[in-house]
């Protein structure tokens, strides 16, 4: 952990450092006031000019401080170097009021407990070591000074009157009083180091506490907002299928009714009964998506994973839309590659993947428009690629053309029949399996569909063709 993992977690240091400047501009004032007082009504006792000197000198590197603290907070620099401009800050006032003490008693002048009290300042903004550094350096001064006025090497200024003019030489009383400050001084750091590291670790707990909280915070709200938006899916979703079953349900009540009531007449009896079959082959189509839907939800446990033939499977797929293929004079065009390996796939899932976008491709291709199927291999993956000239998908639409219950209008006015949750599903099946779907489109040029799957040979060195698959069941 780093010097300055003591300092307090509120408030920028700058700020710090700014505040012990104000509280020092409160200080100069004080003392001048008390030497203005002091000489008025005692008489000329101490030197005024080297103690207007000495508030001089404090006046200006307070002035300097002060200045340098906001240079350096508005640049932004590292909470190191404004701590170590504060610790100097400290460092200089306790400098100055050795000179102070020096030209107002020395020994003398009781105002050295001050000395604590900056010690105890530096354990409120700076750290336990600091604080320590504090209290060993107020030591050094002040039994410097008594040291040096005491061997004569500095002039005394004897509070004429206070104290005797001897006593500053008098060694027990030296000694006496080096011992007592120096001692106060490591209590009072210790004591308020200690202090002050309490409420720092306290108020750091709180901090992350409350961090805590308001990430907790943030999480609920994302997963409310989820929860409002799943209900919201449902509540829509609920609406989609209704209205999808209702329709097809009513039409066929009407026609049955028209039956019943004797309004259709023997020549229009059979046009209507097929109106009739085909609403309810739209909505077996529809509750059979919904099935597919609802086993996509459920998931599948990863071991029930088989082999298939995709190539096989988009053969049969093409042998039982072919009639749907010439019925429209679409041309098609195949291209398979030979040798493909097994599909990590189930076989029912991927003759639906082929069913769907096959029959989307023939259904909105114009009469005379082409149709063509690729399969083929893709780095490590089977990729096939489903392509039309037919109405094309708005850009604005190709980003929802997944979603369920979604088509676009141009589709409606093309096909009415349609639950809009075929490409849902295969959306679905082909990422159960790892792969990936993607689609390309341009308005009235066509639409081309390219999708991925898993391949045996990701599981084994050598792969199986669907030849070699069929000699090994054999």
């Amino acid at each position: 952990m780093s010097a300055l993992a003591d300092v307090a977690i509120s408030g920028p240091i700058g700020g710090r450092a700014q505040w012990l400047s104000g509280l020092r501009w409160l200080v100069l004032t004080l003392i001048g006031l008390a030497i203005l007082l002091g000489n008025r009504l005692m008489g000329t006792l101490l030197p005024t000019r080297p103690i207007w000197a000495v508030l001089a000198g404090v006046l200006l590197y307070n002035v300097l401080f002060w200045w340098l603290t906001d240079r350096l907070a508005r640049r932004g620099v590292s909470h190191r170097r404004l701590a170590g401009l504060l610790r100097m800050q400290i460092i200089a006032d306790l400098i100055a009021l050795t000179l102070l003490l020096h030209f107002s008693g020395g020994m003398e002048n009781p105002f050295s407990l001050y000395y604590l009290l900056l010690i105890v300042i530096g354990s409120i903004l700076l750290t336990r070591r600091d604080s320590y550094l504090f209290a060993l350096i107020a030591s050094f001064l002040w039994a410097g000074l008594l040291l040096a006025e005491g061997t004569g090497i500095v002039p005394h200024y004897n509070l004429a009157g206070f104290r005797l003019p001897i006593r500053h030489q008098e060694w027990n009383h030296i000694i006496a009083q080096i011992v007592v400050l120096t001692s106060a001084a490591f209590f009072v750091s210790y004591l308020s180091s200690t202090l002050i590291h309490r409420l720092r670790q306290n108020e750091r707990e709180l901090y992350e506490t409350n961090l805590a909280c308001e990430l907790r915070a943030e999480e609920l709200a994302e997963l409310n907002e989820r929860l409002q938006n799943v209900d919201h899916s449902r509540i829509m979703f609920i609406r989609l299928v209704t209205h999808e079953l209702r329709a097809p349900v009513a039409a066929i009540q009407s026609y049955l009714r028209l039956i019943l009531e004797g309004y259709v007449p023997a020549e229009r009896m059979e046009e209507i009964v097929t109106k009739a079959e085909q609403r309810a082959s739209d909505q077996l189509a529809l509750i059979s998506d919904l099935l597919d839907l609802a086993r996509l939800r459920e998931g599948q446990p990863a071991d029930d994973v088989e082999l298939c033939d995709a190539a096989a499977i988009l053969e049969d797929v093409l042998d039982l839309m072919q009639a749907r293929i010439e019925n429209r004079q679409l041309e098609k065009h195949v291209q398979i590659e030979p040798e493909l390996p097994l599909a990590r796939a189930r076989a029912e899932h991927v003759k639906q993947i082929w069913i769907n976008l096959i029959s989307n491709a023939i259904k909105y291709t114009p009469r005379g428009g082409k149709v063509c199927v690729t399969l083929g291999m893709h780095h490590d993956m089977l990729r096939g690629i489903v392509r039309d000239t037919g109405i094309g998908i708005a850009p604005e639409d190709q980003e929802r053309i997944f979603e369920e219950f979604f088509r676009t209008e141009r589709a409606k006015g093309t096909a009415r029949q349609g639950t809009g949750l075929g490409l849902s599903i295969v959306k679905g099946l082909v990422e159960r399996y790892g792969g990936e779907i993607r689609v390309e489109s341009v308005l009235d040029q066509g639409t081309t569909f390219t999708f991925t799957l898993p391949t045996i040979s990701e599981d084994h060195a050598e792969p199986l063709t669907a030849s070699e698959h069929t000699a090994s069941a054999v």
